[in-house]
């Protein structure tokens, strides 16, 4: 569970491990962490943990999921990351569409591929992708956001078409506007 450590990420998290999943949390700050792996039901042979690591260095985030990965099989990925700084585009540099392309894309797909292996010979998986309704209809003051978002969604399209031979769907979720920090933070 990406992005775990508060808004729709821990709150996702939280409502899992009610329905009884182990849940395994990441973030990038373990203090968070901590806080949030507490707030987890734990119900008859649930065990949950987390993993300290920051989508802005992706080469580690997948050497890390993959670790994990060689303990157990992941049946369930979410992919959720906290959206880029908002803004009008036309101030937007070309660093904010690179951090904004890394952090959602590229680790998206680096998670994805460490997950597949498992869901492969299991038989199963689902991949679930917390983007935005900016996908619909681009969101004002959102303009990396709002960009990024599109390429997430062809990606998880994509993965979709491909994966499903493996038992393995790819969803996008398209929250609205949610009560977090970032509702707060650009509104």
């Amino acid at each position: 569970m990406g992005g775990a450590s508060a808004g729709i990420g821990r709150a996702a998290a939280i409502e899992l491990a009610a329905l009884g999943a182990n849940v395994t949390l990441l973030a990038r700050t373990e203090s968070a962490l901590l806080e949030s792996v507490a707030a987890l039901a734990t119900g008859s042979g649930q065990q949950h943990g987390y993993i300290v690591a920051d989508f802005s260095d992706p080469a580690a985030l997948a050497e890390k999921v993959r670790a994990l990965c060689e303990t157990r099989t992941i049946h369930v990925l979410v992919n959720n990351t906290g959206g880029p700084p908002g803004g009008p585009i036309l101030e937007a540099d070309a660093g904010a569409f690179l951090a904004a392309y890394h952090n959602h894309l590229i680790c998206n797909q680096l998670l994805a591929q460490a997950v597949l292996p498992g869901m492969e010979a299991a038989g199963y998986g689902r991949i679930i992708i917390i983007i935005s309704t900016s996908v619909k209809e681009p969101l004002d003051n959102l303009g990396v956001s709002n960009s990024t978002r599109w390429a997430v969604a062809g990606w998880a399209k994509t993965w979709a078409n491909e994966a499903g031979r493996f038992g393995i769907t790819a969803n996008n979720v398209l929250p609205g506007y949610t009560g977090t920090g970032r509702l707060t933070e650009n509104y």
